[in-house]
């Protein structure tokens, strides 16, 4: 994190990739083991478009591998990916026309076969007056770092929840290794078309991606901190009770950002000089007068800076 938080975030690199090599990315992942960065494409069918050289070269000097298509039997809207040892697991985002439920899906690595598929619990459940609205979620999933839980958000508040807020689900697993959902404290955000894209998980808290759009084509983006406690495996009293709000947030098109529709958040590998980075995408929702960006950020040390301990 930038220390202190004031001190914000420098752009170190930004790109673009051509249509060729994938679009409407929803969802990244790092894998270090073979230096690959993965996002995911939200179209129907399923697939991740994958790049070599991050670490090694910067994002000028990406190599493009094969694609990896997932086995999809029926059509899909992934929103959310993690990459746990053999499993993919994605966050798929419902709609009510045509019917699509959304749900919490696992892959095989390998083959990109479709082993399991979990409902979310009643009150998400995309329904005509309650639960997620169509298109609305969950738009976000990231992995903890001990424990093996996943984290996953709405995009925009549930039907039935106030306009300042949306849902964040922790799914633990229980005695037998099973992922159960469990539901915490909401995470706060601005009323008024501000949706929440993506989430990371850190030691120092809960990094998240607010995006905005007004037609017909002005974008907003903000990195935003919540505080650790977010994370907490305590259940909250009430699902719908006092959110969690930010420690911080920063404006990503003050940065340098091109103003476009910023949707992905991944941890990526230090730069060269030992400096943490994270890496950022725009989803071109295939559309011609769109572009799909890559961005990275280092944070800002001003010098004899303390983090603060860890809770």
């Amino acid at each position: 994190m930038p220390c202190p938080l004031s001190a914000g975030w420098e752009l170190v690199e930004q790109r673009l990739i051509e249509p060729s090599q994938g679009g409407g990315f929803s969802a990244g992942a790092y894998r270090a083991e073979g230096d690959e960065l993965w996002l995911l494409s939200d179209g129907p069918r399923g697939s991740i478009s994958r790049w070599r050289g991050l670490r090694d070269r910067g994002l000028k000097g990406l190599e493009p591998l094969t694609p990896l298509r997932l086995d999809q039997p029926q059509p899909m809207d992934g929103e959310g990916l993690v990459v746990n040892g053999d499993n993919l697991w994605l966050a798929n985002e419902g709609r009510l026309q045509p019917p699509r439920p959304a749900g919490l899906l696992r892959y095989n690595l390998g083959t990109g076969q479709l082993q399991q598929t979990k409902a979310l619990p009643p009150a998400w459940q995309l329904q005509a007056k309650q639960g997620l609205r169509s298109n609305g979620g969950p738009e976000s999933l990231t992995r903890l770092q001990a424990g093996g839980a996943l984290l996953m958000a709405a995009e925009m508040p549930l039907l039935q929840d106030p306009p300042d807020q949306v849902r964040l689900l922790r799914w633990q697993p229980d005695g037998t290794g099973t992922l159960q959902p469990v539901e915490l404290r909401p995470l706060a955000l601005p009323p008024g078309g501000w949706g929440l894209t993506d989430l990371l998980a850190t030691d120092q808290g809960l990094l998240g991606l607010w995006r905005h759009f007004a037609a017909p084509d002005q974008w907003q983006a903000r990195l935003v901190l919540y505080p650790a406690t977010a994370m907490a495996a305590k259940p909250a009293k009430a699902p719908a009770g006092k959110p969690v709000k930010p420690l911080i947030s920063w404006n990503l098109l003050q940065l340098g950002l091109a103003p476009d529709n910023w949707e992905v958040l991944l941890a990526a590998p230090p730069l060269g000089d030992g400096r943490p980075s994270v890496l950022l995408a725009t989803d071109d929702n295939f559309n011609l007068l769109q572009r799909s960006h890559l961005a990275r950020l280092v944070p800002r040390q001003q010098p004899g800076c303390l983090a603060p301990p860890h809770p």
